[in-house]
């Protein structure tokens, strides 16, 4: 029981975590149902708006995370 625990703690934590990243998921693969289910005859379109959509997000998101590791630059460590 403990393990299971602990794993849906992590499986929450990733949500949390960068609730951009998980809610823009969230929205392609909403948007992605949503092609699959007006154009059922093509369905290659449905993977390509989630491969598109979901290598946009991470690509924003690495965006973001380098912008704000930027803004806090590390000290140097001092040998």
């Amino acid at each position: 029981m403990t393990a299971l625990m602990r794993g849906f703690t992590e499986l929450l934590a990733l949500f949390v975590d960068d609730g951009w990243l998980a809610l823009a998921i969230v929205g392609v693969v909403a948007v992605t149902a949503l092609v699959a289910v007006l154009a059922p005859h093509v369905p290659v379109a449905a993977g390509i708006v989630l491969l598109v959509g979901c290598l946009g997000v991470l690509f924003g998101n690495v965006i973001r995370t380098r912008h704000r590791g930027s803004m806090h630059p590390t000290r140097s460590r001092i040998s």
